[in-house]
């Protein structure tokens, strides 16, 4: 009789503890993405590595989800808002492959982080969510990290800084839109749409761009990146199954951790101390907005760049 209750206690917390940990391998997923999308830009187009993302991440959710066996993932009840949403990862993939062109991974990846300022901002007009003084304040102190990031007073600014600003710009777009489905399709059927829908979006343009690689070890690095892609999202659904998302939602951070070690031992970079400073202001402010959305018990509005 005594034990019973400890071990119903006890269950709740190794789900949440297995949610964790699927939702970190999640992000070392999402890492991965942005590092093979780096590494394949050396021999190809930024546009043909977003169609081979998509066709070939919507091959592998296609054999998970088997919708022939399961045929009611197919069944949305906002299907325009699941293209919608679809559109905006594409665009974003577009952004942040085509940074990664020219900058280095950790930067792209700190100043992509401001997307939960730019929510918290949209959020008040879209989702009628007020937007107080902490939160304000937290939102300020969050475009100050980017500037301390981009220093745009100095002759060291590059245009295409500007493209992971805008990658955070559609990923607010894409959290806010998946905020609205959460409540009216599953998180299977809006993963299938997400492939189906983006896949749909980048075939026609196949031709235009595709140069088929020759080298063996494009080709693996082309794999990885497809089953990155798909194994991510995968555990990212599994990890929502397990614990609730004010939990998991601080660990998305750890993506900035990643993308450093990558930067580091796959393409040499050094982030230099303003970079380290600015993500560290960026990093602090998305946690405190989390913070803040937990303590008025609201859903937490970070959602990882993809």
């Amino acid at each position: 009789m005594s034990q019973a209750p400890l071990s119903s206690s006890a269950n709740p917390a190794r789900q949440h503890l297995a949610g964790i940990a699927l939702v970190m391998a999640a992000v070392i997923c999402f890492a991965c993405i942005d590092a093979s999308a780096k590494w394949l830009n050396r021999s190809m187009a930024p546009l043909q590595i977003a169609v081979i993302r998509y066709l070939g991440s919507f091959l592998l959710v296609t054999v998970l989800l088997n919708p022939v066996r399961n045929p009611g993932i197919m069944r949305s009840r906002r299907l325009r808002l699941q293209v919608a949403r679809a559109a905006c990862l594409v665009l974003m993939s577009l952004c942040i492959f085509t940074a990664l062109r020219y900058l280095p991974l950790t930067q792209v990846t700190s100043i992509a982080f401001i997307s939960p300022m730019i929510v918290a901002v949209l959020a008040a007009p879209i989702l009628g969510e007020t937007l107080g003084p902490r939160r304000i304040v937290a939102v300020l102190v969050g475009f100050a990290g980017v500037l301390v990031i981009t220093r745009p007073w100095t002759g060291s600014f590059q245009p295409t800084l500007l493209l992971p600003v805008l990658t955070a710009g559609l990923n607010a777009l894409y959290s806010i839109t998946t905020r609205f489905l959460a409540a009216h399709d599953s998180p299977e059927t809006t993963m299938f749409y997400t492939g189906l829908v983006s896949a749909i979006i980048v075939l026609p343009l196949a031709p235009f761009v595709w140069e088929t690689p020759t080298l063996p070890q494009v080709w693996l690095v082309i794999g990885l990146l497809c089953t990155f892609g798909a194994l991510g999202h995968w555990m990212l659904i599994l990890s929502h199954m397990r614990a609730p998302a004010s939990m998991l939602a601080p660990f998305f951070y750890t993506h900035l951790v990643w993308a450093t070690i990558l930067g580091a031992f796959v393409f040499g970079e050094r982030p230099d101390r303003w970079t380290i400073i600015g993500a560290a202001i960026v990093m602090i402010s998305g946690l405190y907005l989390l913070y803040r959305e937990r303590v008025r018990h609201k859903r937490p509005s970070v959602d990882v760049p993809v």
